[in-house]
């Protein structure tokens, strides 16, 4: 993603103003809203990044689209408006969701599934989870078929293999010796 280091920099400039506002929580669900909007939506990724159109339209577009958004957020669409800068849009939104976990002390576990994980499956994570980490913790699945079953976990640097083709692998590896 480019312009990754401005995107940090409006990230932590709209992160102050939301934290001294007393709406650092309310702008955070803006952003990840905006964040998986845009990224779940190529008409609406494609409409931010191009070029030929007018950042007037593209500020009018994105204030209709997010509606309901609070003014700290509003206030960076104008901000994007002001430097042309919209196409960074995805990946401020995306930087102040990491900002605020930093800030508030939550950890991102990434938990790489090989179907989208139900009930059953959230509550042995949540319990393998806890013996990994003591601070907050919030769950990001990823559906990746490849790895067969059971799941993968990881906590910044700390990763625990639970998958099928895992256990497949360190079979055939014992087999082999």
């Amino acid at each position: 993603m480019a312009s990754t280091r401005a995107a940090i920099r409006y990230a932590t400039a709209i992160l102050d103003l939301a934290t001294s506002k007393g709406v650092a929580e309310v702008v955070n669900n803006d952003m990840k809203l905006i964040a998986s909007t845009i990224n779940g939506n190529l008409e609406l990724s494609t409409f931010i990044q191009n070029p030929t159109l007018k950042v007037e339209v593209k500020e009018k577009a994105l204030l209709e689209v997010f509606a309901g958004i609070d003014a700290v957020t509003k206030g960076l669409f104008h901000l994007l408006f002001e430097n042309k800068r919209f196409e960074i849009l995805e990946a401020i939104a995306e930087e102040y969701s990491k900002l605020s976990d930093v800030m508030n002390g939550v950890e991102v576990a990434k938990v790489t599934t090989a179907v989208p994980m139900d009930a059953a499956l959230e509550a042995k994570v949540l319990a393998k989870i806890a013996t990994l980490s003591d601070k907050k913790i919030t769950i990001e699945n990823i559906v990746d078929a490849s790895i067969i079953g059971g799941f993968i976990l990881r906590i910044g640097d700390k990763q625990y293999n639970a998958s099928v083709a895992n256990r497949l692998q360190v079979l055939k590896r014992e087999l082999s010796n």
